[in-house]
């Protein structure tokens, strides 16, 4: 019973309301309504919510380069940030403490996220550094769902960078500029592509 509780529970509450019940204590705070795009930025043609999932496809709308959906309420440098990811195909990641430009285009640090590859790993997207940390190999492979739902965790402390994939450290970095940047999605150029978000929350430490 208390099962088909909380079952019906995650359907009909809010994202904000799912947090008081569990995260709220913590300091984490809600990013994405469930509604509607809010403060993300993105080419419209691509981005959108379905069934309170943040959606990006390029279905129809070929990509010759990468295109983010950029969240533009604020900037973080210090932080925890925690999100559900769900990957049809190709290849995707999350921003962090990253730059944007005109164009919805990103660089900077990415946890990547890819069709059979790089999950779990830090990327220097638009930078010279390619694959910083290789959280793959031996780590994600192993405990990634492909074509289901993964937690993906990125923590920042001053020069302390960690990702954890359902609940496993896959990648950690030591010091690096503590920068302070947008958070960002990503849908690659290349083959028509889907990727789901949810839960997307976040603590400022």
């Amino acid at each position: 019973m208390r099962f088909l509780y909380l079952l019906l529970a995650g359907a009909l509450l809010t994202p904000a309301q799912m947090l008081q019940m569990g995260e709220t204590s913590e300091g984490f705070v809600s990013l994405f309504n469930g509604r509607d795009l809010g403060q993300w930025d993105g080419d419209p043609r691509l981005w959108s919510v379905v069934d309170k999932l943040l959606t990006g496809s390029s279905e129809g709308v070929p990509l010759e380069k990468n295109s983010f959906l950029i969240y533009r309420g604020r900037e973080y440098q210090n932080f925890e940030l925690r999100l559900d990811i769900r990957l049809r195909n190709h290849n995707s990641g999350i921003q962090f403490r990253s730059q944007a430009s005109e164009g919805w285009v990103v660089k900077g640090l990415q946890a990547d996220a890819a069709e059979g590859n790089w999950w779990g790993s830090i990327y220097d997207e638009g930078g010279t550094r390619g694959v910083i940390v290789n959280g793959w190999k031996g780590k994600a492979e192993k405990i990634v769902k492909p074509g289901d739902w993964n937690e993906y965790s990125i923590l920042c402390q001053g020069g302390k960078v960690r990702l954890r994939i359902n609940g496993i450290v896959t990648a950690e970095l030591e010091n690096e500029p503590a920068n302070r940047g947008v958070i960002a999605l990503q849908l690659h150029a290349g083959p028509p592509m889907k990727v789901e978000f949810r839960n997307i929350r976040i603590r400022e430490l």
